[in-house]
């Protein structure tokens, strides 16, 4: 066992969720009076924080406006938009076998802890985890916070763990927290930039293809 901890992203990682936060960012976005951005520079902000993320796609919002777009996607994707996320196909049973195999797993997410809470109660996997960490309960990535509080938790040593994402915010964490990293190329970034930040690995099929590695 090379990695006795795999310390996963959420969003676009783990569960198809990309499609739903980037219609309720446009939606929330023409509520308040703003200009929707494209579905590119959506994309690309997922993994962020929110308020972090809505400050990077309107930099020119004042504090008062980037709280009222904060609160205006939060309305859209809880309450407003009943698109579903589920996880890519095969992954949850695939997350139950690895905690058969002895692996220790852990979520460090740019969603919100309610977020994150929500959906690990309706898909029955809070059991899974053995640490969770948000950005709202810790610093937004690409800052190390988040992993470096699983390790602790978890009494683990750096080179002992694994981080897994699709976003180069998770790549760069794991690179500033020295901590190895596989990125998976059906998420928000491309296969171009992941390799930006020394993964061991780019894959696109992370239930297959994972194991070789850990």
């Amino acid at each position: 066992m090379k990695y006795p901890l795999i310390i996963f992203d959420w969003d676009g990682t783990l569960m198809d969720s990309i499609d739903k936060i980037v219609t309720c960012v446009k939606q929330a976005a023409i509520l308040t009076g703003l200009e929707a951005p494209s579905s590119e520079a959506i994309r690309n902000i997922i993994g962020l924080s929110l308020d972090v993320a809505m400050i990077r796609l309107f930099p020119s919002l004042s504090l008062q406006g980037r709280d009222a777009m904060v609160s205006a996607y939060r309305q859209q994707y809880i309450d407003l938009n009943q698109q579903q996320t589920p996880f890519y196909s095969g992954i949850r049973e695939w997350l139950f076998s690895l905690r058969e195999q002895g692996y220790l797993l852990a979520v460090a997410t740019g969603k919100g802890r309610g977020g994150l809470d929500r959906m690990l109660q309706e898909y029955n996997v809070k059991n899974l985890f053995s640490a969770t960490y948000c950005a709202d309960e810790t610093i937004s990535k690409p800052h190390p916070l988040m992993i470096n509080k699983i390790l602790e938790d978890l009494n683990m040593q750096s080179h002992q763990a694994l981080m897994v994402g699709d976003s180069s915010y998770d790549l760069e964490m794991a690179n500033n927290a020295n901590v190895d990293c596989v990125g998976v190329t059906y998420g928000v970034h491309s296969h171009q930039t992941l390799s930006l930040f020394n993964p061991i690995a780019l894959l696109d099929d992370l239930p297959k293809q994972l194991g070789q590695y850990i």
